[in-house]
């Protein structure tokens, strides 16, 4: 409680006084003002929902002689003013954007002007804030998106129906639901990506505008159809069809320019640094699948050295080693494990992770090839060529293994998720999980659960950015599909148990859904 009305009407004064003759004797005595009480520190609502607050005032002048005021600031973006009321209680149905907002209640006497005012912290939810969003296909091919509540404990089939009402394109062929933090608008973080095109999502309540499309963000006038999407160092890049995209954002919104690769196609994912917060100039790590081979593109590396962008891995290595030599504690290559970069053989599957080694801020990028029926994983870290920031060294060549041994390693259809805790591969064949440890050799598959009669559709780490859910990035994702059709989330804890799941009981399921192509944690950004 503060009198600042009372404070500056006394500074007023004190000025005018100063300014005349002492023509007198004075008699002071002090304000009584009102006391408020019944307002509490902080408040936690839901958007739509009522908010009500009634003040206990004591002393002071009667009621009709006071002025009230209910405001908020919003402390999100830019501190804008909102008036809520000028009743003395409040009784306010919200209509506030989900957030963090300080609250001011204020009582002004109607004939002085001198005031008095509280405050209290307003924390603004809405039942979408936090939860999983389940990107899943409807029996008609359709892609749907469903949403776990957190803050409810609801779950929604459907949340973009609204959106389909008011002109969104009803997509088909769902590949995934992305959230980008950062390198993107910040209303609008969510990125759904579909077999038909792509669409950002607003933050507050999956929202969409016709801008949010992604061929907004195409400068070349591609009309990009991502499978993914990867930020890193101070751009992103993107695989649309079979070409890789590059897009810089340097405090601005970039656009997506011509593709980076020529004469030869892409694999679908894209390898990057995903563990480093600071990197200046990124490497990304790319699969040629007509010559069968790894590259690297490093979008600054005209400008810093006047290379080509684009190189195989070896030259990228050596352009490496020039750079950072004679920068102490830097290095170019990092071999904890020696392998040759492979030559014609067959892409499979790549996956960015947060394991980390060597302790130098550089995740492990994991790609599966294919020679024949021999399968092989190799574990790439992509750092900074400039080795400025976060990162010791500019690539590294963290594990090779082959797990061509592996129980179902070779089946049609196999899913596979690579785990940021430990060296640990899992594969989905069927309605079983396996989990082989690519430390050792010979490599081998072992059963962690079954889901009998179910498909599982849906494997994966979920990569959470918050730090304070860091240790849930090592719980494992499941989503699978009943004989009758009804989609699955299964979540199992994986920090406790080590990355163990061997006869696992999940600690979440939610059901409801249809084929579930994607599920990706919606966490609070406020």
């Amino acid at each position: 409680m503060k009198l600042f009305g009372y404070i500056s009407a006394c500074a007023a004064a004190a000025l005018a006084i100063s300014c005349a003759r002492d023509l007198g004797n004075y008699e002071y005595t002090d304000l009584e003002g009102p006391q408020v009480g019944g307002i509490s520190e902080s408040y936690e609502v839901l958007t739509f929902n009522t908010l009500t607050v009634t003040p206990v005032i004591e002393g002071g002048l009667p009621e009709e002689d006071y002025t009230y005021e209910w405001k908020v600031i919003d402390r999100n973006n830019d501190n804008a003013e909102t008036v809520l009321s000028t009743e003395r209680n409040l009784e306010y149905r919200v209509t506030l954007s989900p957030g963090a907002y300080s609250m001011y209640y204020t009582l002004t006497e109607k004939e002085t002007g001198i005031f008095w005012r509280t405050s209290a912290s307003l924390t603004v939810n809405s039942s979408l804030s936090e939860g999983w969003m389940v990107l899943y296909s409807d029996t008609e091919g359709a892609a749907r998106l469903g949403f776990v509540s957190e803050v409810t404990g609801e779950t929604y089939t459907d949340i973009l129906e609204q959106n389909r009402e008011n002109g969104m394109p009803a997509y088909h062929g769902p590949r995934k639901i992305q959230w980008l933090s950062r390198m993107t608008d910040e209303s609008s973080p969510y990125y759904l990506l579909t077999d038909d095109g792509a669409t950002r999502l607003g933050k507050d309540s999956f929202e969409w505008a016709e801008e949010y499309s992604l061929s907004y963000e195409s400068g070349a006038g591609t009309d990009l159809v991502p499978h993914s999407i990867v930020c890193s160092g101070v751009g992103k890049m993107a695989i649309s069809g079979s070409d890789a995209y590059y897009c810089e954002v340097l405090g601005v919104s970039g656009l997506y320019g011509s593709a980076v690769n020529e004469g030869f196609r892409v694999a679908p994912v894209i390898g990057a640094n995903v563990l480093a917060s600071s990197i200046y100039a990124a490497i990304y790590l790319l699969y040629d699948t007509d010559h069968g081979k790894f590259m690297a593109y490093c979008p600054l590396l005209d400008d810093i050295g006047g290379y080509a962008p684009l190189q195989d891995m070896d030259a990228m290595g050596e352009i490496a080693e020039e750079q950072t030599a004679g920068k102490d504690g830097a290095e170019g290559v990092v071999e904890t494990v020696q392998f040759e970069y492979p030559q014609g053989y067959g892409y499979v599957y790549m996956e960015n992770t947060c394991y980390d080694p060597g302790n130098a801020s550089m995740g492990v990028t994991y790609t599966i090839l294919a020679d024949g029926d021999r399968r092989y994983v190799y574990g790439i870290q992509c750092g900074d060529m400039l080795v400025y920031a976060d990162c010791t060294y500019v690539l590294g060549k963290a594990s090779f293994t082959d797990i061509s041994g592996c129980e179902g390693i070779t089946d049609a259809g196999n899913l596979y998720a690579f785990s940021s805790l430990r060296s640990y591969m899992y594969h989905a064949a069927g309605g079983k999980v396996y989990r082989t440890d690519l430390s050792e050799n010979p490599a081998v598959a072992q059963l962690q659960f079954e889901l009998p009669g179910e498909d599982i559709t849906c494997l994966k780490f979920n990569l959470y950015q918050n730090a304070g859910n860091s240790r849930k990035r090592y719980d494992l994702v499941v989503g699978s599909e009943t004989a009758e059709g009804e989609g699955i989330l299964r979540i199992y804890e994986g920090y406790l148990s080590e990355g163990d799941f061997s006869g696992a009981v999940p600690s979440e399921v939610y059901r409801g859904f249809g084929r579930i192509a994607d599920a990706t944690y919606k966490e609070r950004i406020y």
